[in-house]
């Protein structure tokens, strides 16, 4: 009994051991340094936000975290459809302006 005791406890330690080093080896795994506490690094434009804003949008990790492929993958869709709508509101607008250019006046 005592021998089974004690072969429990060396694996216990073992484990222990190797749990630490390997923490210290391989860190937390994040590519970024900790955010100081209450700050955000998400950061957008108060208006005309393009789609390189929202590729530079940063999300602060929390303890259960997200999937950073999801998350990077809606951003840069988001970024595409908003370049995109901007595009096409600037040639309608383009559109509209020559329409209202090329309309005679009953006077002339």
């Amino acid at each position: 009994m005592t021998t089974a005791l004690i072969y429990l406890v060396v694996m216990l330690l073992v484990a222990a051991v190797v749990f630490l080093l390997a923490a210290v080896i391989f860190g937390r795994g994040e590519e970024l340094a900790p955010l100081a506490p209450g700050s955000s690094p998400t950061r957008l434009p108060a208006e005309d936000i393009t789609g390189d804003d929202i590729e530079q949008v940063r999300f602060q990790l929390v303890l259960r975290g997200y999937k950073m492929t999801e998350v990077d993958w809606v951003v840069r869709r988001l970024g595409v459809e908003i370049d995109g709508l901007r595009a096409r509101i600037a040639e309608l607008e383009a559109e509209r302006a020559d329409h209202a250019g090329q309309k005679v006046s009953p006077l002339e």
